[in-house]
């Protein structure tokens, strides 16, 4: 390989593992090689933790890549791609690291695989810093499938910090190798605000309460009543698994869906988590954007790719989204982003057209 990397400082902007993720994602697609530098920099563990490890070997395997610098604590990284294969793949965290943040780094990548893909991931479902897998599963997907792309995600078992233990697969039955422009600029109606609250190993008044308290806040604030699932793993089913909790709300609407998640913690009353969950749901909602603030720094990369203009209105431009905005602009050749406003902010994305 002749092509220089390109070499991106992980300490840019909010200075986390997104931006190796992203990174990745984008060189996998592009088979352009890129030098990581200073990973995780500003975290209080800097250097590559065992989630973002599990993602750069998966990448690996599934691009036929040659890599420098993979192990734990690495600061500094070479990502060099060659292709990108589907098939069967089996993943282990090791720990309760986030199987959604492996996910962010895989995805967009394997839309242009050459065959179906199989994931089985075992890792964190719902660990704190990160999307639940059920975010990932109500509101990425659908999302993800305005542009083309369709996946299924099943949760087999969930895993909490610190034991993890988790197991998701995720079946790709036909990648689009690439994506299509999409207009989020316009919310619409909303048609139904949904939820799963569940808690692992803890009475099932846990899970039921964090129903509740969400159910009471989005009646009394939005005036709607919505429907949500309450899953009760019996404390003692497994063993192996920790105790743990957790509620993910989605809103759909007329022309999208916006999520909002909560975790459960030691000494946090379960009233609190579906309040939280909730009350961020309301917020987003009361912006009228299309695209919840999560999903704000995840659709860019998609957009970056897709081949045509797409436009989204944003909750709210958090340092996550500023940071891919400058990521993609140094890694993806004759990326154009116009961004207006901050809460909620518009932009216009011009997409390169990379298709398989």
């Amino acid at each position: 390989m002749c092509m220089n990397p390109v070499v991106i400082d992980g300490s840019m902007g909010e200075g986390g593992g997104q931006i190796l993720r992203t990174a990745l994602a984008i060189s996998a697609v592009t088979g352009r090689p890129v030098k990581v530098v200073n990973i995780r920099a500003k975290r209080k563990n800097p250097g590559l933790r065992p989630q973002h490890l599990t993602a750069v070997k998966a990448l690996a395997m599934i691009t036929e890549a040659r890599v420098h610098g993979a192990s734990v604590g690495s600061m500094e990284l070479e990502f060099w791609p060659r292709t990108i294969r589907g098939g069967e793949y089996r993943l282990d965290i090791g720990t309760a690291g986030s199987i959604s943040l492996v996910l962010q780094a895989l995805l967009p990548a394997l839309a242009y695989a050459d065959k179906p893909v199989h994931l089985w991931i075992r890792g964190g479902t719902d660990v704190p810093m990160s999307p639940t897998i059920d975010y990932v599963r109500e509101v990425l997907t659908r999302l993800l499938s305005r542009f083309g792309y369709r996946f299924q995600i099943t949760v087999k078992r969930r895993g909490h910090y610190p034991r993890g233990g988790g197991i998701v697969e995720v079946s790709i039955d036909d990648p689009p190798g690439g994506y299509r422009p999409v207009d989020l600029t316009v919310r619409g109606e909303i048609k139904g605000i949904y939820g799963r609250s569940h808690a692992v190993r803890l009475p099932r008044h846990v899970a039921e309460r964090q129903a509740r308290s969400a159910s009471e806040v989005l009646l009394k604030e939005l005036g709607i009543k919505p429907e949500i699932d309450v899953e009760w793993y019996e404390p003692g089913r497994d063993p192996h698994l920790g105790p743990g909790s957790g509620i993910t709300l989605w809103c759909l609407t007329s022309n999208s869906v916006l999520g909002a998640d909560s975790l459960g913690a030691r000494g946090k009353p379960a009233e609190k988590v579906g309040r939280e969950a909730a009350v961020e749901l309301v917020e987003d909602l009361r912006t009228n954007a299309a695209v919840d603030r999560h999903a704000s720094d995840m659709l860019p990369l998609y957009m970056a790719l897709a081949d045509g203009v797409s436009r989204y209105t944003g909750a709210r431009l958090t340092s996550h989204t500023e940071t891919v905005f400058k990521l993609l602009e140094l890694i993806v050749d004759g990326f154009k982003a116009e961004v207006e406003g901050k809460t909620p902010f518009k932009a216009v994305i011009h997409g390169i057209g990379l298709s398989r």
